[in-house]
Formats: structure tokens, sequence, C-alpha cells
């Protein structure tokens, strides 16, 4: 098919590299989850500190939300456009070497923040290194499996998403509850800091070690590139990456639109139920880190998992649309027993609901991340990558911490209505997802078709 005036076509060149083993396959999936995990303990280590952060900086509902969301999502938005175009030529390796070492750093540096401005620009600087590692992990592990397989392999990829809010919730929690009960401390170069200031050096630290980790991964063969009638292969020009873009407009921003709303449930979730439980049911922090921990681990693990093999599975039967119809499902299934979780008065039924509405909400994060690397050509798998990221984390990671601060302080004037805030955010959020799933099921089997001709 001619994309250009000139001499550009699609071509499906998988065979024209030598297979990867799938071993070592799946050995850099695993190495990528990893760097993942480490990715969602350092960002998630806030939301287990709001009360002790409150006290010792003044600071607002509202502005805890900018921090869990906006300070973060700032740069970590934007700068994933730049960094997927530049993946798409480059060591997509290398770069998330220097992303985790930063980002690692930046939330060491957390520890020395002194007001909300300074802790907002810590957090920007964790949003600056995480940029790095979706658009290139996406696009290295859709370099070494067969779309067929894809869907498994992304999930497996986003456990980390679950892995590391469960552990920053397990053992990020216990860590929380022990030092916010020591004196202030003294550590070298800071100084005598307020004790809970020493979760952020110890979950930021450890990331010097996963980046040299990483170095073990090689560079993959690019697959599926886009080439020119000749046979050639170059690099996208960005009016060539905007045109293929636009020829595929309807499916990338309906699918955007929808993770960006499913990641508003999961990270309104992830960042308030822990103060949640706090604030409604006085449970300890240790203690609410504890169970949604233990929760989000297990049910966001099978969750995923469980939504890459249906999609893989809907894949082999020539269901094109595949990673839409796991999503519609997830989005339906959040919103009902999210609600209703967040607006039961018992702490064991709130617990109860909480179990199917992690699963619901990780259904289907693996099977979107493969559903654009299934429609587009190698030469633009990081950038697409990036342009989805950017409209999950426009709405999600944006909105998903900041909405029930906002419901607490303007809508429902009370801290203590934090369930009834988190109720409606699940329920907008989760029907929205449904909603853009469904959406483009016709014209995402003509842009599959535009790649693959099945």
């Amino acid at each position: 098919m001619k994309t250009t005036a000139d001499t550009r076509t699609q071509t499906v060149d998988a065979s024209l590299a030598a297979e990867p083993s799938i071993g070592y396959a799946w050995y850099v999936v695993i190495i990528l989850m990893v760097c993942y995990t480490l990715s969602f303990v350092d960002r998630q280590v806030l939301g287990l500190l709001v009360q002790p952060i409150q006290q010792d900086l003044g600071i607002s509902d509202t502005r805890i939300g900018l921090l869990g969301g906006l300070a973060f999502a700032l740069f970590y938005t934007f700068l994933g456009m730049p960094i997927g175009w530049y993946a798409d030529s480059h060591s997509r390796r290398n770069i998330i070497v220097v992303g985790v070492f930063f980002w690692s750093l930046m939330t060491a540096l957390c520890a020395a923040a002194r007001s909300f401005w300074s802790l907002f620009l810590a957090r920007m600087g964790v949003g600056v290194g995480e940029a790095t590692l979706a658009p290139c992990a996406m696009s290295i592990i859709s370099d070494y499996f067969p779309k067929e397989r894809l869907g498994t392999a992304l999930s497996v990829y986003g456990m980390g998403i679950f892995i590391g809010a469960g552990l920053a919730n397990i053992v990020t929690g216990a860590v929380v509850q022990a030092v916010r009960d020591l004196p202030a401390v003294t550590v070298p170069i800071l100084g005598t800091i307020a004790s809970w200031r020493l979760s952020f050096l110890l979950v930021g630290l450890p990331g010097v070690l996963v980046a040299l980790l990483v170095f073990t991964v090689r560079e993959p063969a690019r697959r599926n590139l886009l080439r020119r009638a000749d046979g050639a292969v170059s690099r996208l020009s960005f009016g060539e990456i905007f045109q293929q873009i636009g020829l595929r407009w309807q499916s990338v921003l309906s699918i955007s639109l929808a993770m960006g709303f499913q990641s508003a449930c999961n990270y309104a979730m992830l960042f308030w139920a822990p103060t949640f439980f706090v604030r409604v049911h006085g449970w300890t922090s240790s203690q609410a880190g504890y169970v949604l921990g233990v929760i989000i681990l297990v049910m966001g693990c099978l969750g995923i998992y469980a939504g890459g093999l249906l999609c893989d599975r809907w894949q082999k039967m020539k269901v094109s649309e595949a990673p839409l119809k796991v999503g519609f499902i997830g989005g339906i299934g959040a919103a009902i027993t999210g609600s209703l979780a967040m607006l039961s008065p018992s702490a064991s039924w709130t617990i109860a609901l909480l179990v199917p509405t992690f699963f619901f909400t990780s259904l289907p994060v693996g099977s979107s991340y493969a559903s654009l690397q299934i429609i587009f050509p190698s030469q633009m798998r990081g950038q697409i990558s990036a342009v989805f990221l950017f409209g999950i984390n426009l709405f999600g990671l944006t909105l998903g911490p900041l909405w029930p601060g906002l419901f607490n302080d303007y809508l429902f004037r009370s801290g203590a209505m934090v369930g009834y805030s988190l109720a409606v955010t699940l329920a907008i959020s989760g029907l929205a997802n449904a909603f853009f799933y469904r959406l483009p099921y016709r014209i995402y089997r003509i842009h599959y078709r535009m790649l693959h001709g099945e």
C-alpha cells in the first residue's frame, strides 16, 4: 500500500532477521518488568506519606493530588513524545539505562524537599526519568514477539504496575510506619531530617543497581518495518510519522482516551485508597498498605495476565479488535465494583469488592499496550507508544489523583468523604473507559488490515 506520493510502501518483513530465542525474549520481558516495578514503587511511595507530608509542609488535599498527578505527569507526559521519536532510531536499551538512574536519583532527592514547590520539582524530575521507559520497552518487546503472543508479553511487562504498587503498599507501608515512629534522623549530605523523608531514600537508591541490570538486554532487530518500493528501509520524517498517525487517527484517539480513563481508575485507587482506610476506618498506614498491597499484587497480576491471554486467544481466532473487547469488559466491571466498594459502610465489604475491582482495572492494560503496536510499523513504535502514553497520562495520571482531592475540598468539603470522592471518580472513569474502547471496533479492523492484510 502506497503511503506517500513518492515510493514508500508498507511491507511486513519479520522474516528478514533471525528469530531470537523465546527463552531470551522472556528474559528481556522480565528485566523490563523489573524496571516497570521499580518505577511504580518510586511514584507510589508518595501516596503512603500523605499525612506526615501534610503535617510537616502544611499541604492541602488538592496540592497532594497535584504532587501525585500533575507534578509527575507534566514532564512524564510531554517528554515521552521526543523520547519516543529518538528511540525509533537509537539504542532503546541505553535510553532506559539513563532513565532508570535519573528517576531513582530524583526519588531520593524528594527527601530533601522543604516546601510544596521543592517537592513538586523533585517529582517532576521523577517524571522526566520515567518518561524514557515505556516507549522504549514496548518497542523492544514488540520486536521480540509476534503479534499473536504480544498481548501476553506486554501483559507480563505491565505486571510491573501492580507488582510495584503492591510492593509499595506492603513493603514501603511497613517502612513508612517504622520510620515515622523514629525521631529525626541524621544522614550524610542532608543532615538532620524528619524520619518520613528516609522512605524516599530507601526506595530511590536501589535503582542504580537496576540500571546496571538493563545492560544485559540486547537491542533487537527491528521488525515489521515500513519500506520503500525498492526494499530500502529508512528513518521516517516527521511528516511521514504524522501521515501514518493520520491514517489511523480514529484508533489512536479512541484507544488513548479509553486507556486514559482506565488509568484514572487505577491511579485514583492507588493514590487515595490507603488514605481512605486511614481516614474512614482508622487503620494505620502499615495495615492499609499490607491489605491493599496483597490485593493489588495478586488481583492486578491475575487481571493483566488474563487480559493478555484473552487478547491473544481472540487474535488467533482472527478477531482483530481483540484488545478493544478486553478493554470494554474491564471498564464496565471496574465502574460497578469500584464505586460499590467505596460506598460500602463496612471495611470488610470494601475489601471484598476491591478484589474484583483491581482485577477489572488491570484486565485491559497489556492488551491495550499491544493494540497500537499491532497496527503500526516498527519505525514508529516508540513514537506511537509516546502518543498513547500522552493520552493516558493527560487524563489518567493527572486527573486520577486530582479528582478525589478536588471532590474532597470543593464538592463534599470534608476529607472524611474520600470514599464518596473515589466512588464518583471510579464510576465516571470506568464508564468512559468502556465507551471509548467500544467506539472504534469497525475502524480498528480496517487499520489492522492496513499493516497485516488479514
